[in-house]
């Protein structure tokens, strides 16, 4: 892997290094809110202050990544290449920034019942960590505990799945969630809000 960015100022550097590990979980936090980046992949290649924002490359020069955080000595994260992050660039590209829609809500990976896998066909869910207080996510009725399945219909298979439905065309827009709350299927409606950070 080849990692590419403007660590500490210093313009078009380059470092290699391969892929440690792929699916870690980072944490990131804005001013007002706090959310979990999963599915990133780990690499050795050196990053630095700078470094994010740049191209994490294969030896065949592809993007497979964009380089995010330093997370300690020979330790880099980057987000991988996906529809969610071709449309992020592309809106950095032509609008100069990214708008996102916000829920306020924490979630994470947890099993479902063997009951409900046999139902589902699947055998986890994300399960609502936190709601926070007046945000979309709380008018809706959504609470703590709750299993989100589905956005809209869609079956979520991750908190990156939730995030990917998550851009500036959802804000405004009614979207109906599907949770397992005390053993039965409940629909919720939320109206995301822009994310302002």
């Amino acid at each position: 892997m080849v990692a590419v960015g403007n660590p500490l100022g210093l313009a078009g550097s380059v470092t290699a290094g391969v892929v440690s590990a792929l699916g870690r979980s980072m944490p990131a936090r804005g001013r007002t809110t706090a959310r979990l980046i999963e599915d990133v992949i780990q690499t050795d290649a050196s990053l630095n202050p700078g470094s994010s924002g740049g191209a994490l490359a294969d030896a065949s020069g592809r993007v497979v990544g964009i380089n995010t955080a330093v997370a300690g000595v020979g330790l880099g994260l980057a987000v991988p290449m996906n529809g969610t992050t071709g449309r992020i660039i592309y809106s950095l590209l032509h609008d100069g920034r990214v708008r996102r829609a916000y829920l306020g809500l924490v979630t994470s990976p947890a099993p479902l019942t063997p009951a409900w896998t046999d139902r589902t066909g699947r055998r986890s869910a994300l399960q609502v960590v936190e709601v926070v207080e007046a945000s979309p996510a709380a008018e809706s009725g959504l609470r703590r505990g709750d299993m989100v399945l589905a956005v809209d219909g869609r079956t979520l298979g991750d908190a990156g799945s939730l995030q990917s439905l998550l851009l500036d065309d959802a804000i405004g827009s009614r979207v109906e969630i599907t949770v397992l709350r005390n053993g039965a299927l409940v629909d919720v409606v939320a109206e995301p809000v822009e994310l302002e950070d």
